[in-house]
């Protein structure tokens, strides 16, 4: 038998599959089998993508696998990260390590194994040797049969809690009081519980019954239906309840699910609440999560104990099987699109891969994208589950403005200081300031290896590049002239965080963005201070906006928030939009209602009027007749080429070759599509970039015309030293 095998190397060259031939004694190789091939001078790990019964290559040419893994990859997994591959002009060993299990590395030995530990666990003569007084037992064995008397424990955790030996407890296993065995420990993710939870018993609104009946008859209707459903709920509409139910019909169907949520932040929030519903079945998968514990989470997936799987973007990934429902919380988030290559969008993922199990898709936001609005079937929420109308939204212009607040935001915070409320401001800017000069002679402090101003962290008095991590000690005078009059420029939410505890002493803040520290889960930890305070305010970037259910803010507030339409980015309107309606919905939620402010330099902006309003539908509306004008997304499909090298002047002839190359294949007849580039980038980690850009109205197509010019780019040695990024749907 021939195993056509795509070794787990990342090299853009190679092109895969190779072909091995399996010895006899080595049985049960097929689909999904990990092998342990040599490949070159090396033993690497590969992937059975198919099987046949002979080879092209002469046999004398083909070497047989050194050893077979026993993980393997169910086939339905496979196929999807192939499909990855293809889909965003990737390489197969870097689609198929996003569905590897955890821990899956090059080399013959796994990095993470299932953690075996001793388990003490009390038997009948135990249980009989506790009742009896007359029985004859140490202070400290009667403590550790004591513990036990509970349920079996592992020796470690039974030796702290009771003060018992491993002697002491192999004395009792003597005696017949107590079973000590080998068993495979858990490793569990702590999973948080923040924000209001409507209890399980409360009967769901007439609009979440309707949306969960066009959920269930998706689910129970033919194969053939189209199973992707937008659900457009307003913020505290009860969203999270319709999932909740729709997942639990999926598991009394025997089925799984998959619950992604747009942030890391978001993962213990609704976990937690998942987790209340369904117990032990829940399982989560984030980055964040030592390998340890993502390695048994995936395990318990795998196998079946979990059913369904909460986390951000790599958790449509789990490998569940049966699966039922895929429910994409926030779905206008664009954490849902991956950085790294390949540079996938779990949102198009979730529709592949619920397409492929005949299972559900349900997509909510209270601001969804233009794209889901027009292809997606819209089920409507128009009303807060609680009967309350939304917070009013007022617009004031800083046009003019001294200060970073408005009168009328130090009024209304003010007025939370007094009352002992709760109050959420935006700033979409981290750091002290944005940028420091030189008065004399007008130096910027820029990041060396980045085109790019740094930014001042006052509190670690360093100067920090956004791109790259380049960090060097905040300046006290200028190094090209001597001068001490050093100015920051702009403010950030570090500023801001100290600004306001001066102005509302002595109410509490709490600063929530990426430079948050201490604990090991940060993010969560400020949340879980915020909700457990009386009265506060939380200060941070987009992460306040993002899907927080606090009944007892009385007040959201949004500065600067028209900075994000100033962007050369045709989604700058979209971006706008959604993050002043999402901060507006977390306001008002609870019995004292609430209100918004929104300063902006520009107060008649489009996406702004219509987040004041409320008004997604107008606002989606208006923006689709925009881009079809223009042949944006979703009327037209974008594909971004950068190239980048270490040494100038070689990244914008990589660029050049890869426009030629691929106007030669729509020039064949392939597609027909806009052509932008090549255009220089800004140098990005000491590398200067060059990118090309492809708006073509036929997908496949054109991601055939990239893959090969890319390919065929990469493969000529007149650009040596040259990185090749391909970007399909670039944010």
């Amino acid at each position: 038998m021939i195993a056509k095998v795509e070794p787990l190397t990342p090299a853009r060259a190679l092109r895969g599959p190779f072909d091995y031939r399996v010895p006899d004694h080595m049985g049960g190789v097929d689909v999904g089998s990990m092998l342990v091939v040599p490949f070159g001078r090396r033993r690497i790990v590969g992937v059975v993508v198919d099987v046949a019964e002979r080879s092209d290559l002469p046999p004398e040419r083909l070497v047989e696998p050194l050893a077979a893994l026993e993980r393997e990859l169910p086939p339905a997994l496979l196929e999807l990260g192939l499909w990855v591959a293809e889909e965003y002009c990737s390489t197969p060993a870097r689609g198929l390590a996003l569905v590897l299990p955890p821990g899956t590395g090059t080399g013959s030995r796994p990095r993470v194994r299932s953690r075996q530990a001793l388990v003490a666990t009390l038997t009948e003569l135990g249980y009989d040797a506790l009742a009896a007084t007359s029985e004859r037992l140490g202070p400290r064995q009667r403590a550790a049969l004591d513990a036990l008397a509970g349920g079996a424990k592992p020796a470690a955790a039974l030796a702290r809690e009771a003060g018992c030996g491993h002697a002491a407890l192999r004395a009792l296993e003597a005696r017949g009081l107590v079973e000590l065995r080998r068993s495979e420990l858990r490793r569990r993710p702590r999973i948080g519980r923040l924000g209001a939870r409507a209890p399980a018993g409360r009967p769901l609104t007439q609009a979440q019954e309707a949306a969960l009946a066009v959920i269930l008859a998706r689910m129970d209707g033919p194969a053939t239906d189209d199973g992707r459903l937008l659900l457009h709920g307003v913020t505290g509409s009860g969203k999270t309840e319709v999932y909740l139910h729709a997942v639990a019909a999926a598991l009394e169907r025997g089925r799984s699910a998959i619950v992604l949520v747009p942030e890391i932040a978001l993962t213990p929030q609704t976990a937690g609440r998942f987790e209340e519903r369904f117990g032990d079945t829940v399982a989560i998968l984030h980055s964040k999560l030592g390998s340890g514990e993502r390695y048994d989470e995936w395990s318990r997936l795998a196998s079946g104990e979990a059913r369904v799987c909460v986390g951000p973007r790599s958790a449509v990934f789990a490998p569940v099987t049966e699966l039922g429902v895929i429910v994409i919380d926030e779905e206008h988030d664009p954490s849902y699109k991956q950085d790294g290559d390949p540079r996938y969008d779990a949102r198009r993922v979730a529709q592949r891969r619920a397409r492929d199990a005949g299972a559900v898709l349900v997509a909510g936001s209270a601001t969804p994208r233009p794209e889901s609005w027009r292809v997606l079937r819209r089920v409507a929420m128009p009303e807060r589950v609680d009967g309350r109308a939304l917070p009013p939204v007022e617009i004031v212009s800083m046009a003019g403005a001294s200060g970073p607040l408005h009168a009328r935001t130090r009024e209304a915070l003010e007025r939370v200081r007094t009352r002992d409320e709760k109050a959420i401001v935006l700033l979409n800017r981290r750091g002290w300031s944005n940028f420091v000069t030189c008065r004399e002679c007008g130096r910027i402090w820029q990041c060396p290896e980045c085109d790019v101003s740094l930014v001042l962290h006052r509190a670690a008095g360093r100067l920090s590049c956004h791109h790259c991590g380049h960090a060097e000690r905040s300046p006290v005078s200028c190094s090209s002239c001597g001068s001490v009059s050093v100015a920051r420029h702009g403010i950030g939410t570090e500023r801001l965080e100290r600004d306001l505890e001066s102005m509302l002493a002595p109410l509490p803040i709490f600063r929530l963005d990426s430079d948050s520290g201490g604990e090991r889960d940060p993010l969560s930890a400020t949340l879980g201070r915020f909700e457990a305070a009386p009265a506060g305010v939380l200060v941070g970037t987009q992460m306040v906006a993002k899907g927080h259910d606090f009944p007892d803010v009385t007040l959201a507030v949004v500065l600067d928030a028209d900075a994000t339409l100033r962007f050369p980015d045709f989604r700058a309107e979209e971006r706008t939009f959604a993050l002043v309606a999402q901060l507006a919905g977390r306001s008002g939620r609870g019995p004292a209602g609430g209100r918004v402010l929104v300063q902006a330099l520009d107060p008649g902006a489009r996406s702004l009027r219509h987040a004041a309003a409320h008004d997604a539908g107008g606002f989606v509306t208006g923006e689709l007749a925009r881009r079809e004008a223009l042949g944006y997304p979703p009327f037209a499909d974008l594909i971004r080429i950068v190239c980048g090298a270490q040494e100038a002047g070689r990244a914008m002839p990589a660029a050049q070759a890869v426009r030629k190359s691929i106007e030669s294949s729509f020039a064949g007849g392939r597609a027909v599509a806009g052509l932008l580039g090549p255009a220089p980038l800004f140098r990005l980690k000491g590398r200067e970039r060059a990118q090309v850009m492809v708006k073509a109205p036929e997908r496949a197509s054109a991601i055939d015309a990239v893959r090969i010019a890319v390919e065929s780019v990469a493969a000529d040695r007149g650009h040596p030293g040259v990185s090749f990024s391909v970007d399909v749907d670039p944010q």
